[in-house]
């Protein structure tokens, strides 16, 4: 199997071919300095790996939840233009499918807010995540974490050194 790693740009599309995004998203403190990572995969019919990306951010002061709904939505906004594609967001925390699965039409159709009355947290970026979902053959599932996936691992390894550099940017800015 020949697995190239393409850090820009997006995967070119073929009809025999499917997405697999596994996201994830780590914060120092929850809320504190955070990270996310996500690794995006392209497999043929036959399941060989033909491409693959990793995408990575920081944010100062963040939550774990943020980062990886911030990865979902990096990874699929690094698809390029919307086809028809199968993609699999496997996403470790629950929050993410459930979510995009269950709870958003109920939160858009309460004025975003949840069954007990309360704003939604995070609604920018569901209402992201929603747009870059938008048009694609997307299905969120949950994924357990550590649980020895090694592109799930991969993105938690990609997420938490980013939180460990958000937290020294942050070390740095204070003059520690």
């Amino acid at each position: 199997m020949n697995m190239q790693n393409i850090t820009a740009g997006a995967l070119p599309q073929d009809s025999q071919t499917r997405i697999e995004i596994y996201p994830d998203g780590s914060a120092v403190g929850n809320p504190g300095p955070g990270g996310y990572g996500a690794i995006i995969l392209r497999r043929t019919a036959a399941g060989d790996i033909v491409k693959q990306m990793e995408r990575g951010g920081r944010d100062l002061n963040t939550t774990n939840i943020r980062m990886e709904m911030t990865a979902a939505c990096v990874a699929l906004e690094s698809l390029g233009k919307v086809t028809d594609e199968p993609i699999t967001v496997f996403s470790d925390a629950n929050i993410v499918p459930n979510g995009m699965n269950d709870w958003l039409p109920g939160w858009k159709a309460k004025g975003w807010m949840t069954a007990s009355k309360k704003p939604v947290k995070n609604r920018d970026l569901w209402e992201r995540l929603e747009a870059a979902a938008a048009g694609r053959n997307v299905t969120f599932t949950w994924l357990r974490g550590h649980n020895g996936n090694p592109f799930n691992e991969a993105a938690d390894t990609r997420a938490y050194r980013e939180a460990r550099g958000a937290e020294a940017a942050l070390a740095r800015e204070r003059g520690y």
